[in-house]
């Protein structure tokens, strides 16, 4: 199961009821004692969930022991699990012991291991990127080393999760790894001792004029620490450089969400003392809670936009909503993904865990951000069974209005302030992409040029080369058009259409001409493709310095900072 799915999580003890205080530092929980489960309710289930138990027990038992064939009783037991909580939400689901494990090293940001990033591109295993001053740094590998072997045993077509597996490790042991620099370069062995990895969840922050930056892809136990430490950093930076920061662009796209209290804790870094930030209500009695901040804001009236795309989802809408609802601040992208579920985590026998949706979170209006969940499929054999009693009802019709009285809607995520897309990469890209060529082509530039400036890579002409380099490489690109062309070719040969000389000669004429004009986009992508070069030859001298070339280039980022560079008018769509 991938755990970068859009999540928000409450680590709970053994039940539902017992569920983990919120942050003291930044945030008051308000819990209602308005009892939610009746007694009678509660009595009439138990019978029924025992009478269910003794039943599932049966069926089990008897399938395992007498069906025709051979099973496997415990993928058997796994697949009855994965069906009953099919019939619920994508989110609750049952973690083994390798998923628990994966669910702490997100919501903590800590595992044990050496700080790399690897990655399979083109049929080889590369490093992909390095932590900042972890042992994988210290030691010298670089973006762009291929990985040969991993403790004396070659990589070959192993499964990568078993690489990284291998790669990590406890703390204070030692890894071997044998890799060629750049990819090409004579074999080397590298001895490095694991320790403990905290990958920040500030994944970037800068200074772009006298607005901030900073780019935050998840919400981990660390997190409001992490952000106040790029705060910190980048006023610091402003007042080296006699500047006065005038805005901040905190940018929450792809973040996929993380724990409901980091993200009330980040939100406190920007709101007023006392600001109802989210609120969550469930069945259970303790689960109608509403977080309250109650710190001072290290930043209270710092003009802000927050952007979001489809990818921000459950934590990360809470800060938005909060900051578009208080009218802190203004936002911009795109429609937020619309997770407004709470996700707790018990602890079961065995060293499993399930991970189970408890309650419903609602921003300071009483918007639910939740998109309708759609339940069953209609190509089943057999038709879904009504396991919700009393589903909620979702109305995107419905207004809402913000502190200043600003109109917001909910039933669909947070919609912007102000609607903009990000660049999507054209099809070409893409296919150059997927086949690893951006990545090796830079790894070559940097084994051939090692001590060249960033500023002579931005102004060197390289697509002559790079395209000299794919042709090198055999690739071949069909049009999304020329590959319909070759299904139809294929159709018509199937009935014999091939033995017709006159639809023959009009087939090569048709793609032919598709040919000229696949390479004519081509030729009108040449600038994109040229920055989308430069800028992976950048990532192999200097991560940071390529997250700012993007972000320079950025349609979304441009207007965010396009806003706050008019405070007057900043203020007015604030306050109409």
């Amino acid at each position: 199961m991938s755990l970068l799915r859009p999540a928000l999580f409450r680590r709970i003890a053994r039940w539902p009821r017992f569920v983990a205080a919120a942050s003291v530092a930044a945030v008051s929980v308000v819990l209602t004692t308005e009892p939610v489960l009746a007694k009678t309710e509660a009595s009439s289930n138990f019978f029924e969930v025992n009478k269910s138990i003794e039943l599932l027990g049966d069926v089990y038992q008897e399938v395992s022991q007498n069906y025709v064939e051979p099973i496997d009783v415990s993928e058997f037991m796994y697949s009855g699990i994965d069906g009953m909580l099919g019939q619920l939400d994508p989110y609750t689901v049952l973690l083994d012991k390798e998923q628990s494990g994966e669910l702490d090293e997100l919501t903590s940001g800590q595992y044990a291991g050496i700080g790399v990033t690897i990655g399979t591109i083109a049929g080889d295993l590369y490093v992909t990127s390095i932590f900042e001053g972890q042992a994988a740094a210290k030691a010298g590998l670089q973006v762009g080393d291929k990985i040969v072997a991993v403790n004396g045993v070659r990589v070959g077509d192993r499964p990568i999760e078993e690489i990284r597996e291998s790669i990590k490790g406890r703390a204070g042991t030692t890894v071997r790894l044998t890799v060629r620099k750049d990819g090409r370069g004579a074999r080397k062995q590298y001895r490095i001792a694991r320790g403990e990895v905290r990958v920040s969840t500030v994944s970037y922050s800068g200074l772009f004029g006298s607005v901030a930056y900073i780019r935050m892809t998840s919400f981990a136990r660390h997190s409001r620490a992490e952000m106040v430490d790029a705060i910190r950093a980048l006023q610091q930076q402003a007042a080296r450089e006699n500047r006065t920061m005038s805005g901040l662009v905190f940018d929450l796209r792809g973040n996929p969400g993380g724990l409901l209290n980091s993200a009330v804790d980040v939100a406190a870094l920007f709101v007023e003392k006392g600001s109802r930030v989210v609120s969550t209500k469930g069945r259970a009695a303790d689960s109608k809670q509403r977080y309250v901040t109650n710190i001072d804001p290290l930043l209270p009236s710092l003009p802000l936009v927050v952007l979001i795309d489809g990818q921000s989802a459950s934590a990360a809408e809470i800060v938005a909503g909060a900051i578009q609802e208080l009218d802190r601040g203004l936002i911009v992208g795109e429609n937020s993904f619309g997770k407004g579920l709470v996700q707790s985590v018990i602890e079961l026998p065995y060293d499993h865990s399930l991970k189970i949706t408890t309650a419903k979170y609602y921003t300071p209006s009483g918007r639910l951000i939740q998109k309708p969940l759609v339940h069953g499929d209609a190509s089943c054999q057999n038709p879904q069974r009504k396991v919700l009693l009393s589903p909620e009802t979702y109305d995107s019709t419905k207004v809402y209005y913000t502190l200043n009285h600003r109109k917001v809607y909910g039933g669909g995520g947070i919609t912007p302030d102000f609607s903009v897309s990000a660049a999507e990469p054209s099809e070409y890209e893409k296919a150059l992409d997927k086949e690893g060529l951006l990545f090796t082509y830079a790894t070559n530039y940097h084994r051939k040029h090692r001590d060249i400036s960033l500023q002579k890579i931005a102004a060197t002409p390289v697509l002559k080369e790079f395209r000299e380099f794919v042709d090198d490489k055999a690739f071949v690109y069909r049009s999304a058009p020329q590959r319909q062309l070759d299904s139809l070719k294929t159709m018509i040969g199937k009935d014999g259409g091939e033995k017709d000389s006159l639809l023959s000669v009009r087939l090569q004429a048709f793609d032919e001409a598709l040919a000229s004009w696949t390479k004519q986009g081509i030729q009108r992508d040449s600038l994109r493709i040229t920055t989308a070069v430069q800028r992976e030859i950048i990532r192999h001298y200097d991560e940071k310095a390529a997250w700012r070339k993007g972000i320079e280039l950025d349609p979304v980022a441009a207007k965010a900072f396009a806003l706050l560079a008019d405070p007057v008018s900043y203020q007015k769509l604030l306050k109409p």
